[in-house]
């Protein structure tokens, strides 16, 4: 049994010599195009935060109208999550310039 692993383990390395400038160039680009991938979905998730942050400033300053009593509290609310949908979209924006970066790296890279 050690002998089958170890005669596995032997063939793996050769055939990695074999084509290791092709798999170096594939392992970048698969990098490359997970990296990416990772900065979009970032994007969308705060691009998500953003608009959830927005939608619950609007509703809180429709509470802040509706109930008198607890104005206060829901301008506060407001003001908090207004600010929570700025650093969002903030961050939105920040994963969108990494992920143009990234990209133009990788085309140079080809």
């Amino acid at each position: 049994m050690a002998e089958t692993f170890e005669t596995q383990a032997v063939a793996v390395e050769s055939a990695a010599e074999v084509s290791g400038a092709e798999t170096v160039v594939d392992e970048k680009h698969h990098d490359a195009k997970q990296h990416i991938k990772q900065h979009a979905i970032k994007e969308h998730l705060a691009e998500a935060g953003a608009v959830l942050g927005g939608a619950f400033a609007l509703y809180e300053k429709h509470q802040a109208k509706t109930d008198p009593e607890h104005a206060h509290k829901h301008h506060i609310g407001e003001a908090i999550a207004g600010a929570v949908a700025v650093g969002a979209g903030g961050y939105a924006f920040h994963e969108h310039h990494d992920k143009k970066q990234v990209e133009k790296e990788a085309k140079q890279e080809e």
